[in-house]
């Protein structure tokens, strides 16, 4: 049911948060995608060091700063009409939800 502007989102949003799971979370992940009436969501967990900034990726990168990296939260923010960072369950790992209206 979704159209190719959504699924292109979706798969960028999954792939870069699936990248930073595995680069920054401990080398593994878990992830969820289901849709509602309002948008298809994504979620991906890990048991890594956690992310201490809810508000990571609001700000643009910079681009003469050498850095590789840093970009992933971003793109998936300017990807998505919410984006949601929290602690695991059990207080390790982060917990990333991303809605791309549906």
């Amino acid at each position: 049911g979704a159209n190719d502007d959504q699924l292109e989102r979706l798969i960028i949003v999954t792939g870069e948060l699936a990248i930073n799971a595995i680069r920054h979370g401990g080398g593994r992940g878990r992830l969820l995608l289901w849709r509602n009436e309002h948008a298809f969501w994504c979620e991906v967990s890990d048991q890594g060091p956690g992310i201490t900034d809810p508000s990571a990726g609001t700000s643009a990168p910079n681009p003469l700063s050498g850095d590789t990296g840093g970009r992933g939260l971003w793109i998936c923010r300017n990807l998505t009409s919410e984006l949601t960072i929290n602690a695991g369950p059990d207080g390790r790992g982060a917990v990333v939800q991303a809605a791309i209206p549906g």
